[in-house]
């Protein structure tokens, strides 16, 4: 019988607005067990791991510790106590090294001073300990996303954390990373830690974890053995319908350039070149795939194909015209659609309505306009629509849309970006930290508007099994250049594309041309 060492018994929590993120939810963690935390967004499961690390505080519930009555006060209370969280976005300093950023919080003093040398050995001793491969003098700035991983998991370690919460570990990782990370968890479990595995990826939920606690609209649904389980079933545990995890599409019928990208050159303002002579052409009809390791370029190729931001040298041509120098709207107004990668800074106004959200790029148009008055009835039509096709929860069209989880923010986006008449889509990270229900209707659009409609698409994506699902053709980036190009994305594997994206294997010129 697996020994109980944490317990969360009937935990309600609601906001101030009202808002119930938990309501009676009973969890508990065995010892030496990876449990897996799964539910869509807005399910609550951020809520509950908030509650269990002091940063929140329940109504009602009480947490029990190797069946004892404990209470959390604060992150430093949690920490006293071994629960230790690896966030999913990085809290590391870049400019300094492994060894200062592992002992923040904890660090060696001498004779009043920071002890470097004491910082050092600590990290030396615990990257030894758990089989990390890391160099303590490093500077974090040079390290790969899965190193900056193993760091953020070294220093829960270094301040005895025995219960560790993981968010999302693996949404930057390529395969070779994330088989890395899997061997690390095991060795943590077996060495007598606990681990609660919050992911969207069901395939590495059945792989590492042995047990699945689902949460759905802030209520447990329960907690089952993964042996008994398949993906289908906890994605419709989740989301209340079957899933289709697999996407399901005819071969694209190509038409003519939309978009040509030649010789393209960003240089950024420390003197690097961040995109380093980039040329290829999207059309009509097909979904064009970028994977690559975060860092390495897509993001600034997003920025300068949507008007964010300027290039050095080269062109970039949409629907035949130059893009230089235009605005965001400008461009918008050529043909453009755009999904940003972080959809709360870029994708929408966070205070404003969803309706306001989702007119936002075309209120100046006359169909919406009576003379100096908008249409008001006639938008809040259309906007109904839209929430009703994008499935898109809320109260009503007049509710701020900071109010709504994640996914139903990403799909406001998606709501005005695929019904803004454009012939390109630029998707960058379109599903990023949303559930398997909303990231399925994004993907299933993506491809139809791609068949039926005849849009353009570049995809640009951290999660594999989206680019190859979703891609016809796929591109992979590394280092500012494009490495690697496959005319048909169905037939790579995520093993050799992470390989490509590593820089295990290359491409030649010559075994590019005409692929790109």
């Amino acid at each position: 019988m697996a020994q109980e060492i944490l317990r969360m018994e009937d935990i309600t929590k609601i906001y101030d607005n009202g808002f119930v993120a938990n309501k009676n939810v009973t969890f508990w963690l065995n010892e030496n067990e990876i449990l897996a935390l799964v539910g869509e967004n807005g399910a609550g499961k951020t809520t509950l791991m908030k509650v269990l690390f002091g940063l929140e505080t329940p109504q009602t519930g009480q947490v029990f510790m190797n069946g004892e009555p404990v209470k959390i006060l604060n992150t430093l209370d949690a920490i006293g106590k071994g629960i230790g969280m690896v966030h999913q976005h990085f809290m590391l300093i870049p400019s300094l090294t492994v060894a200062e950023n592992v002992v923040l919080g904890v660090e060696p003093m001498k004779n009043g001073i920071f002890d470097f040398q004491a910082a050092v050995s600590m990290t030396d001793e615990v990257a030894k300990k758990y089989n990390f491969n890391i160099d303590p003098l490093a500077k974090v700035s040079d390290l790969s996303v899965g190193q900056m991983q193993k760091v953020e998991i070294m220093k829960v370690l270094i301040k005895g954390a025995h219960i560790i919460i993981m968010d999302e570990p693996t949404a930057v990782l390529t395969p070779q990373e994330t088989e890395e990370l899997f061997e690390q968890l095991i060795l943590l479990r077996d060495s007598g830690h606990s681990i609660i595995f919050i992911s969207h990826k069901l395939e590495e939920v059945k792989r590492i974890c042995t047990r699945v606690t689902v949460l759905r609209h802030g209520y447990c649904l329960g907690s089952y053995e993964l042996a008994d389980m398949s993906e289908a079933d906890i994605s419709r545990l989740m989301v209340g319908r079957d899933v289709i995890l697999k996407i399901e599409k005819e071969a694209p019928t190509v038409g003519k350039n939309i978009v040509s990208i030649r010789n393209l050159v960003k240089i950024d303002s420390t003197g690097k070149r961040v995109l380093d002579d980039i040329s290829f052409d999207i059309h009509e009809g097909e979904v064009i795939g970028i994977a690559g390791v975060e860092g390495n370029g897509q993001s600034s190729l997003s920025d300068v194909l949507s008007g964010m931001d300027g290039f050095t040298s080269g062109t970039v041509t949409l629907n035949g015209q130059d893009i230089k120098g235009k605005t965001v709207h400008e461009i918008r107004e050529t043909g453009l659609a755009y999904i940003p990668e972080d959809r709360m800074v870029y994708g929408c106004a966070g205070d404003m309505s969803i309706r306001d959200n989702i007119i936002a790029d075309r209120y100046f148009r006359g169909e919406f306009k009576n003379g100096l008055f908008m249409k008001q009835k006639h938008i809040d039509e259309i906007v109904n629509q839209y929430i009703k096709d994008f499935e898109i929860a809320c109260d009503d069209l007049k509710e701020p849309v900071r109010m709504l989880s994640g996914g139903n923010i990403q799909k406001v986006v998606v709501a005005r970006e695929f019904t803004s008449g454009a012939n390109f889509i630029l998707a960058n990270q379109p599903t990023r930290g949303i559930d398997v229900g909303a990231a399925e209707m994004i993907r299933k659009t993506i491809v139809r508007k791609s068949r039926e409609e005849g849009t353009a698409t570049l995809l640009i994506s951290a999660d594999l099994n989206e680019v190859l699902e979703c891609s016809d053709r796929l591109l992979v980036m590394r280092k500012g250049k494009i490495v690697a190009a496959f005319p048909k994305a169905n037939e790579v594997s995520e093993d050799v594309l992470g390989e490509y994206m590593l820089g295990i294997r290359t491409m030649t010129a010559e075994e590019m041309e005409g692929l790109l």
